[in-house]
């Protein structure tokens, strides 16, 4: 069962913009000084460029969401247009960076709060705020929005203050530390460099962006482009400001000098020790936020992927409000294992985080061109054109490459990360034959190996209930090779060996060169069973429901071709069926 049939309050433009922009708009506490370290004076300008990026990605995300307004972002839009192994490898990433974020900015938050509380020790307080927003989660997504909002507000009216009372420092003592700024010599290796790698350190500062495509299912209509507009607004306005105003109110040497706690330095120097100690505050709440963003986002991704079977049925079950429990309390114990391995060692966390989102930025980019070219005539509300989508993938390709060169070691960390999780995923993609692999291993063992696997692991039982699940293909009639296509993807993508072709039938039907195809391909897909039926009625949301309920069947395993534009009912409508032609 899916949240959005329980979730009884779906997310307004306020409450959804707090959770995903609590995320993206918590960058604005080190992306200035981080940019600033590689393109010096010139980092306002980087930041802009990372800007116009957002703003190709904001037609890209709103294209394919609208087209497909499904939990799960990039997984989401490979898994109708590509293959479920390339749709996995998104969710592989996506969870991957999920983690990062989650365990960097409670520790990160952790850290500000040391400031305050400096006998506080830093590991065992960063898991104590990964309990908080698990429990948090747990409760509702209702319950923890409002939270974000408050956190949201905070934060806004936090930056809000800083930008007043910098400029105040800059028309009360003028723009000469800018000027002494503006005219040191560049040290990365001339302005084009010190602005390509100022460019890759600062995409970081956009991380976040994809969240609200993870749990749009959650919002209300209407609300995830606007959503998408609000986090670019704030991003695009407040980092290349911030970043502009530290030039004109702080020396260079003094940014290199308090590159982690930035805001707060620059807070005290312009308006004093309380706005210096009211962004320590902030600090600590939005970073905090990032951390409901992580569970939030992660339980939408989740959920989706455990409905197609490439997680195990268990995380599947819900508390009484609706939210998967057992999803959130894994992602809670995978962040802290990873706390725990790395001691909190943020370089390595970082590598993971930033080549995990770039990764995901540039598929949800492929996407769209898979969506133009494989499901040209489904309806969406805008289009990104195909020279934005290209030059946009070219940004992301062109950071990612920054990125290695500025931290090779990060990259190398991250390829460790993520080789485990694509090989859990691919087995468990591929638990069929595995499963069929461990019954001739044990079928050639001794007597008491077998009766010790059959006691403890049961791989007969597990066989015949992968095999067993049943999909659903409604057909418009189609030729046999349309068919065939079909079942090629079957093939490839499912584990199942049973299917359901069906056509909803009308007194005009004539279905005799259907089921002459369909014999055709029984025989040439004998590995699969094959049932045909025929249905009178009109084919839509209440058919659908009907005969999930009636077979039994979950409405993600059931397949439809791309609607035309003349197509009643939006994709949305039809309850998570999926698009494979």
């Amino acid at each position: 069962m899916s949240t959005k049939n329980i979730t009884l309050h779906k997310l307004n433009e306020l409450q959804a913009t707090a959770i995903s922009g609590n995320d993206i708009s918590s960058s604005c506490l080190y992306v200035s000084a981080l940019t600033i370290a590689y393109a010096g004076q010139y980092a306002w300008i980087s930041l802009l460029v990372v800007a116009l990026v957002l703003f190709l990605f904001r037609k890209i995300y709103g294209e394919v969401v609208g087209a497909l307004p499904l939990n799960g972002g990039a997984y989401n839009v490979l898994l109708n247009t590509a293959s479920k192994r390339t749709a996995s490898f998104a969710a592989c990433l996506t969870i991957l960076s999920y983690m990062a974020t989650a365990v960097i900015s409670a520790y990160e938050a952790m850290f500000y709060f040391h400031d305050i509380v400096h006998d506080l020790p830093l590991i065992p307080a960063t898991i104590m705020v990964l309990v908080i927003f698990m429990m948090l989660t747990i409760i509702g997504i209702g319950e923890s929005a409002f939270i974000a909002v408050i956190i949201f507000i905070t934060h806004i009216v936090s930056l809000v203050l800083l930008v007043l009372a910098a400029c105040w420092f800059v028309i009360q003592h003028g723009t000469g530390i800018f000027l002494s700024n503006w005219h040191l010599p560049v040290t990365s290796g001339g302005v084009s460099t010190a602005l390509f790698l100022g460019f890759s350190a600062a995409m970081l500062g956009i991380s976040g962006f994809e969240s609200s495509a993870n749990f749009v299912e959650e919002q209300k209509p209407g609300v995830f482009p606007k959503t998408l507009r609000n986090m670019w607004g704030v991003v695009s306005f407040f980092n290349p400001v911030i970043a502009l105003l530290a030039l004109a109110v702080l020396p260079m040497a003094d940014i290199s000098g308090h590159q982690e706690s930035l805001l707060s330095f620059m807070g005290e120097k312009a308006g004093g020790s309380w706005l210096s100690h009211f962004i320590v505050i902030d600090a600590v709440l939005v970073l905090s936020g990032a951390v409901l963003t992580s569970y939030v986002g992660v339980t939408g991704l989740a959920e989706r992927i455990t409905l197609d079977r490439i997680l195990p049925n268990f995380f599947l079950a819900q508390n009484r409000r609706g939210v998967n429990y057992r999803i959130v309390i894994g992602f809670f114990l995978l962040c802290v294992s990873i706390l725990l391995v790395t001691k909190a060692d943020l370089a390595s966390l970082a590598g993971v985080y930033t080549f995990s989102f770039l990764l995901v930025m540039a598929l949800f980019g492929v996407g769209n061109l898979l969506l133009k070219v494989k499901r040209e005539k489904l309806p969406r509300p805008e289009r990104a054109t195909v020279i934005s989508v290209i030059i946009a993938i070219g940004f992301i390709v062109a950071a990612f490459l920054g990125n290695m060169r500025l931290n090779l070691p990060s990259f190398y960390v991250f390829i460790q990360y993520l080789i485990p999780t694509v090989l859990f995923i691919l087995v468990m993609l591929n638990r069929a034959r595995v499963t069929r692999w461990l019954i001739y291993a044990v079928s050639h063992a001794g007597q008491p190996l077998q009766r010790l696997v059959k006691r403890t692991i049961r791989p007969y039982r597990a066989l015949i209930k992968l095999n067993s699940q049943e999909l659903v293909f409604f057909t418009r009639g189609d030729n046999v090779a349309i068919l065939n296509r079909v079942m090629i993807y079957v093939e490839e993508n499912e584990a199942t060996k049973r299917l359901k072709i069906v056509h909803i039938a009308n007194e005009d039907s004539n279905n005799d060169h259907l089921k002459k195809d369909i014999e055709v391909l029984d025989r040439a897909y004998p590995d699969i069973d094959i049932d045909f039926v025929e249905i009178e009625g009109r084919f839509g949301p209440e058919m659908i429901d009907q005969l999930s309920k009636e077979w039994n069947i979950p409405k993600n395993f059931m397949f439809i071709g791309a609607p035309g534009n003349k197509f009643p009912y939006h994709v949305s409508e039809l309850g998570g069926v999926r698009l494979i032609m």
